[in-house]
């Protein structure tokens, strides 16, 4: 037998329609607290401040035990539930009228929630200031369908019955003069004029009498307006045409079709704000019989839009204030609630003097994230996808033309960049020149994408023409800077001032500049999105070279440069680190700075591929010394974790740009570095020539130490060739110019240099001391790196494991992964000799994974012959004959 609840008045508990006798007080105060928790379990202690709110006694819980037994007679057993700390009731659905309540307003079904209601809540029983907890929301619930309720009344033309609700909540609601204001204009509306001016008369004198107040400017509106005795115009149908090739936007539209007052639709300049807002309109129209308005709002004052939205309501004399007229537009559309469409609006000052209150619906686009609005549904558009771009080019220039050059249609959507008037531009020219292949469109986009899509051009020109100038120049510094996401700090270097923080977000707000995330070292990144880069690039490329378009990119690269040696300095080895010392550096305040930096490697991973691009756009733009500077600066870090392709690639940026500016020693410093690459690479021929070539440009320019560097590189290729004795020869003439320069790191990297060459050559004793010398100076410097480096050798000279394995952990501490693989081989080898052949087999074969992934085919040609030996010791010949035959292929491969 099914048992209901009911609490929306007195509390009743029925069972097939027949009242159920719930004796006492407090088990029905009991009741109705875990009914107003329904389904979730109420605390004993909570119950308890229900039934006893001053002291409970202290048979509390005895008795709530009591009462719950004497529920469960009375319901049955199945419906309170104990849980450890405190009881449930379990309801079925549609057994409790405040859950069945909520759920027909969810549904929209106004008139049937609120004839659940027999009353206050409970009223027959003394609050709790717990319950206020549940009821004071549920109030606020039924007073908003009660108004819903009238708003769809007034739409049908059901004055009267719109009246008696309205009656029905001034009752409990007497001073609400929004209230007051709808029921004078619908008694108006409704041919009762002279109950109207009555109503006004009373709620006037209530007012003044009870409060001392006059009433407010809405509700003297709504008096005025109904003195004017104005008949009532014609509904106004004002929606601009609807497209009937709108294309997708599904997710959108089906956020815009639940119930709302205010939505406001955002993004940048051509994301087809507009239509999405015209297409949802016309499917609302029917919700809104009293009429649609549609207001150009642009750069106009709130003023102006109103007398317009007035005029097209009929109203002739149209009031002076802006307050006044604002107030006559709510009066007006309270009494018959209609759509309203405010296109490209500036911002939420000029929206909010048009949001006309209850029962209408308004839907602003803006170019600006408008997120003031309280309540309002804000929908962000971004590009079409390639599916739906497709699509909408399809329908413009004919689907069958699409499909027969699906290629080429990609790359047009692709140039457009997904965004909706981009992509309607290019169907149109498109359906215009019906001759023309569609490769015809795309490679007069790839040619000049702006002088075709002209819409697009002069939609991006009104965007940029509308920001102030440090936003304007901002937004071209972006473009110029590449479509990398940049740190929120190029701001700031951009304007040459710190805290720009104001430019940032106002250039987000209008959806100009993308906030793409957080990085690892905490920064906001942002990217000027798609062809908004592209129009910034032109605009900043059709300034005079120089003066302040080249002055913010400078900034720029010198924040770049600066922050990249501070890190640069904190990395565990520097050694050989050149410096561009007349590159311009801009620098970040001390403690943003150190925060970025605090953990330099972190800092250069999050920036690696930033810092490429500023190297790139350094070259391009002339600025060498900033270019090669800035290269410099990150070869510590690309060393340490052997990304030679971006190594590569700034230096031969960089390279270009000092040849071009006659910068020699930028040239050395470059060559000296793409050198060193190709000597990571066994590119030993390319490798000796950039060596001899930028030592011999440091010593035509007198820098003894830099020419000692060069000398390095000479002796590590003879060394790699197998000529030991020519290595020598170039590392002891370094040697001797480090410590006339007073190089100590230089020096015990040459010493270890030197130590290596005797070790190679056999001659054990002076291989001892130079390696004993290198280790003293690497300890007395602090540098752990040179360390590792050094202890590789001297577990080599003692073959002594503990040397390698002190040097593994140092190479693995630092990340240094290539220094490692060298490592774990030469610890592999000691313990293949020992006849530990299960971690040997383990430890080549993870150094021949990082020798393989970092391209380094000398160091996996001897991992692979290592694997070889080991495998035929351990007499299994065929695995060992497979890894000795690739073996022999890889140092054929290797340059002599």
């Amino acid at each position: 037998m099914p048992v209901t609840f009911h609490v929306l008045g007195p509390l009743e508990v029925r069972r097939d329609g027949r009242p159920v006798r719930i004796s006492g007080r407090k088990p029905r105060m009991l009741l109705a607290t875990l009914l107003l928790d329904a389904g979730r379990v109420v605390g004993a202690d909570r119950l308890a401040d229900v039934l006893w709110p001053h002291r409970p006694p202290r048979s509390a819980q005895a008795n709530l035990r009591t009462y719950v037994s004497s529920l469960r007679s009375d319901l049955g057993p199945a419906l309170l539930r104990a849980d450890g700390v405190g009881y449930a009731i379990d309801v079925g659905a549609g057994a409790l009228d405040l859950l069945e309540f909520e759920a027909l307003v969810d549904r929209g079904e106004f008139a049937e929630a609120l004839a659940l209601w027999r009353g206050a809540p409970l009223s027959d029983l003394p609050g709790s200031p717990v319950w206020d907890r549940r009821l004071e929301p549920l109030h606020r619930v039924r007073l908003w369908a009660a108004e819903a309720l009238i708003d769809r009344r007034i739409q049908r033309g059901d004055h009267d019955g719109a009246v008696s609700e309205l009656r029905g909540l001034l009752a409990e609601h007497p001073y609400r003069e929004d209230l007051w204001g709808r029921l004078v204009l619908t008694l108006h509306s409704g041919g009762r004029k002279a109950e109207a001016l009555r109503a006004y008369a009373t709620v006037r004198a209530q007012l003044v009498d009870e409060l001392g107040v006059e009433p407010g400017a809405d509700l003297r509106g709504a008096y005025e307006l109904i003195l004017a005795d104005e008949a009532l115009p014609a509904v106004p149908r004002r929606l601009p045409p609807r497209l009937p090739d709108f294309t997708g936007r599904a997710g959108e539209v089906a956020a815009l079709g639940r119930p709302f007052s205010v939505a406001v639709i955002s993004g940048p300049p051509g994301s087809g704000k507009s239509a999405l807002a015209v297409h949802v309109a016309h499917a609302l129209c029917g919700a809104y019989p009293s009429g649609q308005l549609h207001l150009e709002c642009g750069l106009r004052e709130p003023g102006d839009l109103l007398a317009e939205a007035l005029r097209g309501l009929g109203v002739p004399g149209v009031p002076p204030t802006v307050g006044e007229r604002s107030a006559l537009f709510r009066s007006l559309l309270a009494e018959r609630p209609m759509l309203v469409l405010l296109d490209d609006a500036r911002d939420a000052d000029q929206v909010r003097p048009l949001l006309p209150g209850n029962g209408s619906a308004v839907i602003v686009t803006s170019r600006r994230r408008i997120t003031e609005l309280p309540g309002a549904v804000l929908v962000q558009l971004g590009p079409l996808a390639p599916d739906e771009a497709l699509s909408l080019l399809g329908s413009i220039a004919g689907g069958d033309r699409v499909a027969r050059e699906r290629e080429a249609a990609l790359a047009i959507v692709a140039a457009c960049g997904g965004l909706p008037l981009a992509v309607r531009n290019a169907g149109t020219r498109l359906a215009a020149r019906p001759g023309w292949s569609l490769s015809v469109l795309r490679q007069r986009l790839e040619d000049d994408w702006l002088g075709e899509l002209r819409d697009v051009r002069a939609s991006f020109d009104d965007g940029y023409a509308r920001l102030p100038g440090e936003a304007a120049r901002t937004l071209a510094t972006f473009g110029l800077l590449g479509a990398s996401a940049q740190p929120g700090w190029v701001v700031d270097a951009a304007l040459g001032r710190h805290g720009a923080d104001d430019v940032t977000d106002l250039l987000v707000d209008v959806s100009l500049l993308d906030l793409v995330g957080t990085d690892a070292v905490g920064q906001p990144r942002y990217r000027v999105p798609g062809l908004i880069g592209r129009h910034a690039l032109e605009r900043a490329s059709a300034l005079p070279l120089g003066a302040p378009r080249l002055d913010a990119v400078a900034r720029v690269l010198a924040a770049w440069t600066a922050t990249a040696e501070h890190a640069m300095a904190r990395l565990p080895t520097t050694v050989f680190s050149l410096t561009a010392a007349r590159a311009p550096r801009w620098r970040l305040p001390d403690r943003t700075l150190g925060r970025l930096t605090a953990d330099p490697v972190a800092w250069f991973e999050a920036e690696h591929e930033a810092l490429a691009g500023a190297v790139e756009v350094a070259a391009g733009s002339g600025l060498a010394e900033s270019a090669w500077g800035l290269a410099a600066a990150m070869v510590p870090y690309l060393d340490l974790h052997c990304h030679l392709g971006t190594w590569r690639r700034t230096h031969t940026a960089a390279l270009a740009a000092a040849r071009t500016a006659g910068d020699r020693y930028g040239e050395a410093a470059m060559l000296r570095g793409l050198a060193q690459v190709s000597l990571y690479q066994d590119r030993y021929e390319e490798a000796a020539d950039g060596f001899a070539r930028s030592r011999q440009i440091f010593s035509d320019l007198g820098d003894r130490r830099a020419e000692a560097t060069s000398i390095c590189g000479l002796g590590a290729v003879s060394q790699f060739r197998g000529r030991p004795a020519h290595s020598l020869v170039h590392f002891r003439n370094a040697l001797a110019i480090f410590v006339a320069t007073g190089d100590r790191h230089g020096e015990a990297f040459a010493r270890q240099a030197i130590g290596r060459a005797c070790l190679k050559s056999g001659d054990l004793a002076q291989a001892s001391e130079s390696l004993g010398q290198a280790m003293r100076l690497a300890q007395e410097l602090g540098d752990a790196h040179r360390e590792g480096c050094v202890c590789l050798q001297m577990g080599h000279l003692h073959q002594a494991m503990s040397f390698h394995q002190h040097a593994l952990e140092i190479f693995e501490s630092l990340g240094d992964r290539h220094c490692g693989a060298y490592a774990l081989q030469s610890l592999a080898g000691l313990q293949a000799a020992r006849g530990d052949l299960a971690r040997a087999s383990t430890g080549l074969e993870r150094s021949l994974e990082i020798f393989q992934e970092l391209g380094d085919l000398s160091g996996a040609a001897s991992s692979t012959q290592l694997l070889g030996e080991l495998y035929r010791s351990a007499g299994r010949t065929g695995l060992a004959r497979t890894y000795l035959s690739h073996a022999s292929a890889l140092r054929r491969s290797l340059p002599v």
